[in-house]
């Protein structure tokens, strides 16, 4: 069993994260609310319906980028499979969102020709050019260094504000959570129930380096840190 009493709601726009030991489902949640895994047991519903996949983006760990197709195609691509895009404008938006993440100059370049940050840019962009209603992010910035989470950061809530789009972020980073999140959400080590559930009471729009700095970030940080320890069980 992966959860147990898990009940969870997210208003729309809003930005949540979810912090937890590795094996509590935080993976396994976002993936059966996407629609790519079947619950054994319970539900959920979008808009008080059934959620279907085509309101839904999610962007994994790793790229995801086909490797045969260019960084404007990988996007465009997406969109043409969208019925709800209207197929003229498709070029244009994917030229939009390229630029926005600061990759005009890489259009036609393909996934091999570039880094990893720079892939997981196309990521992000792709997901937001597509229009969900709700984006699911499972650790997507796991795997880059420093300075590429950094700008990612600060590319992700660029994009983000006055989207409108709600948010699912999975995170090991606590810091990260805090810096991103409207409010976030602790799940337990296994079977995973949540231990703390909180708004991020820091203001909007937040400068990364200087709300860092902030008590109330710190404060913010120091408080998971210290309900994630006290549910470690040796």
């Amino acid at each position: 069993m992966a959860f147990k009493d898990l009940t969870l709601a997210v208003k729309k726009g809003e930005f949540v994260s979810i912090l937890g030991p590795s094996g509590c489902g935080k993976s396994t949640l976002l993936r059966v609310l996407a629609g790519l895994e079947a619950p054994s047991g319970g539900d959920y519903s979008y808009n008080d319906q059934m959620g279907e996949s085509s309101a839904f983006s999610m962007v994994f760990q790793e790229h995801g980028l086909f490797p045969w197709m260019t960084l404007e195609r990988n996007i465009s691509f997406i969109l043409e499979n969208n019925a709800e895009i209207d197929r003229n404008s498709v070029s244009k938006i994917s030229k939009e969102y390229l630029a926005i993440v600061g990759l005009t100059d890489y259009a036609n370049f393909y996934p091999h020709q570039v880094s990893g940050g720079m892939k997981q840019r196309v990521s992000v962009a792709r997901s937001f050019a597509n229009n969900p209603a709700i984006l699911f992010m499972d650790e997507p910035f796991v795997f880059l260094d420093f300075q590429s989470r950094f700008l990612l950061h600060e590319l992700l809530l660029k994009i983000w504000y006055g989207s409108n789009k709600t948010v699912l972020f999975v995170t090991h980073d606590i810091e990260e959570a805090v810096m991103l999140s409207d409010r976030i959400i602790v799940l337990s080590g296994q079977p995973g129930s949540i231990i703390a559930d909180e708004s991020v009471d820091i203001p909007r729009p937040r400068d990364l380096i200087t709300t860092r700095k902030s008590t109330e970030f710190i404060a913010k940080v120091d408080k998971y840190i210290q309900i994630i320890r006290n549910d470690i069980r040796y």
